[in-house]
């Protein structure tokens, strides 16, 4: 098992103040306990498969600090990174004492082996993306999208007819679906999703899965 690594700082109390100060949002979440390791390992792999995140193992969702038993939360957290998040995610933590009540500063990095998947209690993998305070279930699109930015593999970019009309037609609108694009060039799901996991690839269209159905915009 990967350990796990702690740290000090001379004024706890202030870091994690100013830490819940910030609310949550695509950085930064509240947990009051790790009731799940298959649970957290979706949060876990959403920070991952963004820009990274800090999880405050010990916080209420209203930002009042509640505590923990330190070591139940490390071994359930190492469990979760080592066992139910595909490619393992190495987390870095510090844990603190707040006025006698024991807070965990939960460090998940930005992955370089994305996609990463949450192992569910079933053994099925599922890749997951943060938005805002939340953590979504990711399309097959951004899964797409995801191992194509981290991959070894480069994206080329062929303006056919299909492109360009896709193009022409988000000139006009705001935004289309996956279903809609079909329908304007009358071609299969398969194939559209292919140019649309292209276009985004090299940043030409923006994905936008808060909704449903998740819809593509120009960049």
């Amino acid at each position: 098992m990967t350990p796990l690594f702690l740290a000090a700082v001379n004024n706890p109390v202030k870091r994690i103040n100013t830490l819940i100060s910030r609310g949550e949002g695509e950085m930064l979440d509240f947990k009051k306990e790790i009731s799940s390791v298959h649970r957290i390992a979706k949060s876990i792999v959403a920070f991952a498969n963004h820009h990274g995140g800090t999880l405050l193992v010990g916080v209420n969702d209203n930002g009042t600090i509640s505590g923990v038993k330190a070591e139940e939360e490390k071994f359930m957290l190492a469990e979760s990174s080592q066992k139910c998040c595909d490619p393992p995610i190495d987390l870095v933590i510090h844990e603190w004492n707040i006025k006698g009540k024991i807070v965990l500063e939960v460090i998940v990095p930005d992955g370089y082996e994305k996609p990463y998947y949450a192992i569910d209690e079933k053994g099925k993998g599922w890749v997951y993306i943060r938005h805002a305070d939340q953590c979504l279930l990711a399309s097959k699109i951004v899964v797409e999208v995801l191992k194509r930015r981290h991959g070894s593999k480069q994206t080329l970019i062929v303006y056919s007819d299909m492109e360009k009309a896709l193009l022409e037609y988000l000139s006009v609108h705001s935004k289309i679906t996956l279903k809609e694009y079909c329908k304007l060039m009358n071609i299969s799901r398969w194939r559209a999703m292919k140019i649309l996991v292209n276009l985004i690839s090299v940043g030409v269209l923006n994905v936008f899965n808060t909704e449903e159905p998740e819809f593509y915009t120009l960049a």
